[in-house]
């Protein structure tokens, strides 16, 4: 019974969120909207990963010192120059390897 609830609240939840996306039509939505949209993806972002950078299992602030954060600054200088996701999403991961590494 268990699996079944959560089997249609999943196909509840994706129908909802799908229709959202599929019914509303271009053109029903002016500039204004969609400029406004178009900054959904930044705003959500760094919302999901700074709690991931900044606090560690207990939720507690890390000091800074941590791999993370300056894995993170490594990655943020080389996504400035760079402007492309693939090299910051890479340098931060391999900054961040090289540094527990020698640590």
């Amino acid at each position: 019974m268990t699996w079944l609830s959560i089997t249609i609240a999943g196909i509840i939840t994706y129908v909802c969120r799908f229709s959202m996306v599929t019914f509303i039509k271009n053109k029903m939505l002016n500039e204004n909207t969609k400029l406004i949209l178009s900054y959904v993806p930044a705003a959500v972002f760094p919302s999901i990963i700074f709690p991931a950078i900044f606090l560690n299992e207990t939720g507690i602030f890390v000091s800074m010192d941590d791999p993370k954060i300056i894995a993170a600054i490594i990655a943020i200088i080389i996504g400035y120059f760079a402007k492309n996701i693939i090299a910051t999403i890479l340098s931060g991961l391999i900054s961040y390897w090289i540094i527990i590494f020698l640590l």
